[in-house]
């Protein structure tokens, strides 16, 4: 995964084509978030999120499932080594 500035008004990504815009004074738009003005950190963790969508779109074909069944599901089950409940608690805490 790579995210790249270009001339430090856009950001690309060789694993998406979702892209990033500098709209001045720190902010960025993000291509599949219209209206919202992001930092530059928020926005590179937005073309970082669109790449890792883009390579669970890869696998997730490779085992009869769309993309959002398999983010669904690994979000959902727990690890067989662990009740759900605990599973909860050690990796989708809510605040």
């Amino acid at each position: 995964m790579a995210v790249q500035v270009v001339g430090r008004s856009l950001m690309t990504s060789d694993q998406t084509p979702h892209q990033a815009r500098s709209v001045g004074v720190g902010g960025w738009v993000v291509s599949f978030l219209p209206g919202r003005t992001l930092t530059l950190e928020q926005a590179t963790a937005a073309l970082q999120a669109a790449e890792a969508v883009a390579a669970v779109r890869e696998l997730s074909g490779s085992v009869g499932l769309t993309p959002l069944e398999t983010v669904g599901l690994a979000m959902q089950e727990p690890p067989w080594n662990e009740s759900p409940r605990a599973a909860g608690r050690k990796f989708w805490r809510r605040g």
